[in-house]
């Protein structure tokens, strides 16, 4: 039994552009193409696209991806060590779901809410090794001060806005603004804004800009933030906008 690439597409939420550009680099090749030319794939085929799907939520590069299914030859032992991953991540998150629930019961009841309790699940440090191998230590180090120095409510607000910039960047590509208009040239500054007061005030130069724009689309990490579906171009329409402005064409 397979499965046309449509189907395929619209079960894994990725788009068939996608599953087909997967195939041209080798990744993902179809189980067959029937004579109109269309790709099917069968469970063999969706068990690879389960681990790329999987290994790109990692924050690994196509190439990486690549090089970690062609290295593994046993599917059922490499997809344990993916449901290992996948467990930690239930369970952080489900700390997460009692975090908001617990904001949102106590600010109902007008009750005092606890920082601990608020903030369980959302632990800023597990990028810690990375900043500092890109940025150096004292970057870490300074975002680190800053964070733990805010309030409880800062906090929140600060998660609140990153979760509200997002959808706006979402909102700005559903709607086709074009990445130099106005619309999404304001946003770019909103965008601005919001790096500004993760800096401690400091607004990032605009070398550092660029390449954080860049960033949003080179790790999948960064650009599901700002995509509705994978690869869908969201994050592409934020890169665009942020680098138009940090040429100073907005």
């Amino acid at each position: 039994m397979d499965w046309p690439i449509q189907q395929v597409a619209r079960l894994s939420g990725i788009t068939t552009r996608t599953l087909r550009h997967y195939d041209q680099i080798g990744l993902l090749p179809p189980s067959r193409t029937a004579s109109s030319g269309l790709r099917h794939y069968d469970t063999t085929a969706l068990m690879r696209l389960q681990r790329i799907l999987m290994l790109r939520q990692l924050g690994l590069g196509l190439p990486a991806i690549a090089d970690v299914l062609n290295g593994q030859d046993d599917d059922i032992s490499a997809l344990r060590d993916h449901l290992g991953w996948l467990e930690a991540e239930q369970e952080r998150i489900a700390r997460q779901i009692q975090a908001v629930k617990h904001t949102i019961t106590t600010h109902t009841e007008g009750t005092t809410p606890m920082a601990h309790d608020m903030l369980d699940g959302f632990d800023h440090t597990q990028y810690k090794e990375e900043v500092e191998q890109r940025w150096g230590a004292k970057a870490y180090a300074d975002s680190d001060r800053w964070w733990r120095g805010l309030s409880a409510t800062d906090k929140a607000g600060f998660m609140a806005e990153t979760r509200a910039l997002a959808q706006a960047w979402k909102d700005s590509f559903a709607a086709g603004d074009d990445p130099a208009s106005d619309a999404a040239q304001q946003l770019a500054a909103r965008h601005v804004r919001w790096l500004t007061a993760a800096y401690q005030g400091k607004a990032p130069g605009k070398e550092h800009l660029i390449g954080l724009a860049r960033m949003y689309v080179d790790d999948p990490r960064f650009a599901a933030n700002y995509e509705a579906a994978p690869d869908d171009g969201g994050a592409t329409h934020v890169r665009d906008a942020l680098i138009h402005g940090a040429e100073g064409n907005g």
